[in-house]
């Protein structure tokens, strides 16, 4: 019997908290700013939401980190809802995860990238639509041939704009505390006027409040390849978001130095605004500061998106040609022109504001279904190893922080939209009925598989264990 490949336990703590510091301060921080205090209305009440969404997702990372201890497989929530709820879920998880949450977020960020882009040439009123929508396809598209061309470029890209968030980050904090120690505190009295308590502006608030968190789940799709995971996993969590968190409320401090409520709220783009007052003629380095590192969270959309398709296409539960990788350049070409093309659908209709709130939506459900799966197991099988282990308190906590999310904009003002999402994600379940379980018209897609291996030069990859 021959030896398979296998992941090697490679990742040690620093590379687990780049990993996760690295996903999460995206284009996030220089875009939600503006949308956090439009829902909450008050600069206090503002820094609460950052304060309390980063403790959210260090609390759904702890519960995460037990998940990814008890069951060490790779592949994130669809692993733990195929091993806890069963393999309809899991379907439908991974139904919407390909056809709404990744293409969704990878919109997100490409617009977020494409108004940083064009924020110079129009300063002082907002670019058309049409611009917009256009650069944020070019970097879709850009990105896409990257990765499907060389694994290698790809992480060369992820590298360098690791650096340069890292440096723009440090260049707003620092100005902010120049501004600071000049006196600059006329923003932060009666800090809270004005805040709005509705249940649908906490929601809708939270909403773009995790969006620049999201990542904080990256470490569970890559647990085979952790060393010592059950140490290094919740070490690794509470570091890195503890330090997002405080970069986060720090950068606010000093957009809210430099910049009245009202100035935040009518800015397209933040950090360029800040840039235009802070650095004077100089303003522009931000906005292309912010570009390069809305680029490389995309890039990283692209590059950890396709593990995801792998493991569902292994399992039977997507058409093996997502499965299948580049005979020479060993980069997964199908999932990634698959997901490409739906991120250039969502992008016609979209805004970015929406977007949000739709992959949030869909997300914070998936989230309480797998954390009941984590609950069930505490409850139900208390035997298995765990080397690592959370109170019960924690997953409930967090699943109704979850549930929250869900109903409170549904509750508080019902969208039509909301309603389209949840149908799609339940119509994964009958997608589920015939070709999963059934396995109705293989011989179809056989034809379709066999035509698209030839045409992409693809051939099946061996499953890591």
């Amino acid at each position: 019997m021959e030896q398979g490949l296998s992941l090697k336990r490679e990742v040690g703590i620093i590379g687990a908290m780049s990993f996760i510091a690295g996903t999460m301060i995206g284009s996030g921080i220089f875009i939600s700013p503006q949308y956090v205090l439009l829902a909450i209305g008050s600069p206090g009440a503002s820094f609460i939401i950052w304060a309390c969404c980063g403790l959210i997702a260090m609390l759904g990372g702890l519960c995460y980190a037990e998940l990814g201890t008890i069951i060490p497989e790779s592949g994130g929530e669809y692993i733990y809802m195929l091993r806890t709820t069963g393999k309809i879920t899991a379907f439908v998880f991974v139904f919407s995860f390909v056809s709404v949450m990744r293409p969704a977020s990878a919109t997100g960020i490409a617009l977020s990238c494409a108004e940083y882009v064009v924020a110079p040439f129009y300063s002082g009123c907002a670019p058309p639509q049409l611009v917009l929508k256009c650069v944020a396809a070019v970097a879709i598209l850009a990105l896409a041939l990257v990765n499907c061309l060389s694994v290698r470029l790809a992480t060369g890209i992820q590298v360098v704009t690791m650096a340069i968030k890292a440096l723009t980050l440090a260049v707003i904090i620092l100005g902010g505390v120049v501004m600071l120690f000049q006196g600059n505190t006329a923003n932060f009295e009666d800090s809270f006027d004005g805040t709005n308590v509705g249940v649908k502006a906490i929601g809708i608030a939270f909403y773009q409040g995790l969006w620049p968190y999201d990542g904080w789940n990256t470490l569970n799709y890559l647990t085979e390849e952790l060393k010592r995971p059950e140490v290094n996993l919740p070490r690794a969590l509470v570091i890195a978001i503890s330090l997002v968190t405080g970069l986060y409320l720090l950068v606010n401090v000093s957009y809210l130095t430099v910049m009245t409520p009202n100035e935040l709220m009518s800015s397209t783009a933040v950090a360029v605004t800040w840039g235009n007052k802070v650095l004077g003629s100089w303003g522009w380095i931000m906005s292309l500061a912010a570009a390069l590192s809305a680029f490389g969270s995309l890039n990283g959309t692209f590059f950890s998106g396709g593990r995801v398709c792998f493991v569902a296409a292994r399992e039977g539960h997507m058409p093996d040609i997502l499965s299948m990788a580049h005979v020479h350049r060993l980069t997964p070409s199908p999932a990634l022109i698959f997901t490409t093309l739906i991120s250039l659908v969502v992008l016609i209709p979209g805004d970015f504001q929406s977007i949000v709130n739709y992959f949030s939506f869909t997300a914070w459900f998936f989230y309480a279904v797998t954390l009941s799966g984590l609950i069930y197991l505490k409850i139900k099988k208390p035997e298995l190893p765990r080397p690592y282990s959370v109170p019960i308190v924690l997953p409930i906590l967090i699943l109704l922080v979850a549930i929250f999310l869900v109903l409170a904009p549904i509750i508080d003002q019902p969208q039509i939209e909301y309603l389209y999402v949840a149908l799609f994600i339940l119509s994964g379940a009958i997608v589920y009925v015939p070709f999963i379980h059934f396995k109705l018209c293989p011989g179809m897609f056989d034809k379709v598989t066999t035509f698209l291996q030839l045409f992409l030069e693809v051939a099946p990859a061996e499953k890591n264990l």
